[in-house]
């Protein structure tokens, strides 16, 4: 039932290194694809995992996650600032190659102190409930994407991070309900007033 579902900021325990375009994902599937599909998961994994540890360890999370049992069923990614105006992060998608993705070798990168970051921005990166390339997805249009916008209002208030940035697609009626801005570019939402 959507109401059993457990929304809470990733931690070391579980790295979601990829997106659930394929569908839903759990510790005994996140490392399975099928042979025939072309994405080079072996090369995105050895690259994401130490990123996400790394920006995880430094910052205390960069997603929000949904799970139904022991499966993920949403994700709400997002960085600081600061990181995203770092040489190499490119877009930082997870699943996909520079300029887009982040280089191969950006967890050696620098990352600054959560101290020293003047602008304490959190930018979304993407927000997935479901599948989106399933015909049928029984997690969108549930509220689980408003109650993981809502886990990192509150994440972000209690660790001290001033705004949070979102591009999307489509209008987000969470983002206007909160704003009171509409349109695919949100102002930076204040965490804090």
């Amino acid at each position: 039932m959507i109401e059993d579902v457990i929304v809470e900021p990733m931690t070391e325990r579980f790295i979601l290194w990829r997106c659930l375009h394929g569908g839903s994902l759990a510790r005994d599937t996140i490392d399975q694809w099928s042979p025939g599909n072309k994405m080079p998961w072996t090369r995105y994994r050895q690259r994401n995992m130490p990123l996400l540890l790394k920006i995880t360890r430094t910052y205390g999370a960069c997603a929000i996650l949904a799970r139904d049992g022991d499966k993920i069923v949403g994700h709400l990614r997002f960085y600081p600032k600061a990181v995203c105006s770092l040489k190499g992060a490119g877009g930082l998608c997870l699943q996909d190659d520079p300029a887009a993705g982040p280089a191969d070798s950006f967890a050696d990168s620098s990352f600054p102190d959560p101290a020293q970051i003047e602008d304490k921005t959190l930018v979304v990166h993407c927000l997935m409930t479901g599948s989106p390339q399933r015909e049928e997805n029984p997690y969108q249009r549930k509220g689980i994407g408003t109650r993981m916008v809502k886990a990192l209002i509150e994440w972000a208030k209690a660790n001290r991070w001033e705004r949070i940035e979102a591009d999307s697609f489509e209008d987000l009626p969470i983002i206007y309900g909160i704003t009171g801005s509409a349109g695919h570019i949100c102002p930076a939402l204040p965490v804090i007033p």
